[in-house]
């Protein structure tokens, strides 16, 4: 089958109608997934600590270092939360904090040690890139060094938070003390080739552009044709309640969910290497998250037990597995359990 180009996606994008994507998007899904299997996971996202030095202008969740409200989670409050997941069948935890100015590697390590050790049925998804990039300059190591020293104590995989939109000219805009694009593109390219898969992951309707976002799949697309080391592309829209962005551009609106559903379309046809995309009912509702999956997302992500930096930006959304079940039988498909692996666990 032909690729699709960055041209060809961009016309698409402009040009084709809802309905057109949506029945393009599906055709490719199916392709993919002809089984008609629609997954989900059952985890819980565990935000260790909330204080942060980036000073991201889309964040709403994290605090300065000595301000009010910040926090760094205790073994034993970790733990409670990790106990509380396995007694609803949990099986991976989303773990990732704010970046720390003063956290070195040993921490990290003890922490990751700590929970493989004592709950070694629960996989540990964690650390963005630009937590595992400032954990190396501050502790004087390289990043394959990190990467290895975690994987060994039982770090599983990592997620893709931290891309937002691979265009440096956003990323200058929105987050201006964050990696650049080609940085984040390296921390995941070492991690796969020390066989730590991860997940890419992007957040549109900042003050991106089109342009931006094809640049943002191009280079996505472009390490899985080197590594394969993504298992999933999960795209979702800024949620602008908050944010300093707001304050500083208040005609920033939310995302529509026709432009959701577009962008969640063309990703499907343009990743052609990645197998697996997810809906993001966290940031669309229940709804429109059921609606992706007829827009080509396979999997409805996790039942997100516990949510903290999109609700601190004002959606709160909350689903759990009777609803998964219910919203994918829905639409005629057959939803099973998985695990961070995608691999199936029990069917329904």
């Amino acid at each position: 089958m032909k690729r699709i180009s960055n041209q060809e996606i961009l016309h698409l994008m402009k040009n084709a109608s809802l309905k057109e994507l949506g029945e393009m998007a599906n055709k490719t899904k199916q392709k993919l997934h002809p089984d008609k299997i629609t997954t989900f996971i059952v985890d819980r996202n565990i935000n260790y600590t909330n204080i942060c030095w980036v000073d991201c202008k889309f964040c709403a969740f994290k605090r300065r270092l000595n301000e009010e409200g910040q926090y760094i989670l205790s073994f034993e409050e970790i733990d409670k939360k990790i106990d509380e997941l396995i007694a609803i069948g949990g099986t991976q935890i989303l773990f990732q904090g704010g970046v720390h100015p003063k956290l070195k590697i040993d921490y990290y390590e003890d922490l990751v040690s700590h929970i493989h050790q004592k709950y070694p049925t629960i996989t540990v998804h964690g650390f963005s890139a630009i937590e595992i990039n400032y954990i190396a300059k501050v502790s004087k190591l390289s990043i394959s060094e990190v990467l290895s020293r975690l994987k060994s104590v039982g770090l599983s995989s990592i997620p893709g938070a931290g891309a937002e939109i691979l265009s440096d000219r956003v990323r200058d805009i929105i987050a201006p003390k964050k990696l650049d694009s080609d940085e984040w593109i390296e921390v995941h390219k070492l991690a796969h080739k020390l066989d730590i898969k991860s997940t890419a992951t992007m957040m549109f309707g900042s003050v991106d552009e089109d342009e931006d976002v094809v640049e943002h799949w191009d280079r996505v697309r472009n390490l899985q044709d080197e590594t394969g080391g993504f298992r999933a592309f999960i795209l979702w829209s800024f949620q602008p309640r908050n944010t300093p962005l707001q304050e500083e551009m208040p005609h920033l609106k939310k995302a529509s969910s026709n432009r959701y559903l577009r962008l969640l379309a063309c990703s499907r046809l343009y990743l052609d290497n990645i197998k697996n995309i997810q809906s993001s009912w966290v940031t669309q509702g229940s709804h429109i998250g059921q609606l992706a999956l007829l827009f080509g997302a396979n999997d409805l992500g996790s039942t997100m037990m516990e949510e903290n930096v999109v609700a601190a930006a004002g959606a709160s959304h909350s689903m759990n597995e009777e609803e998964m079940i219910h919203l994918i039988k829905d639409i005629g498909e057959y939803p099973a359990k998985r695990n961070t692996a995608y691999e199936i666990l029990k069917r329904y």
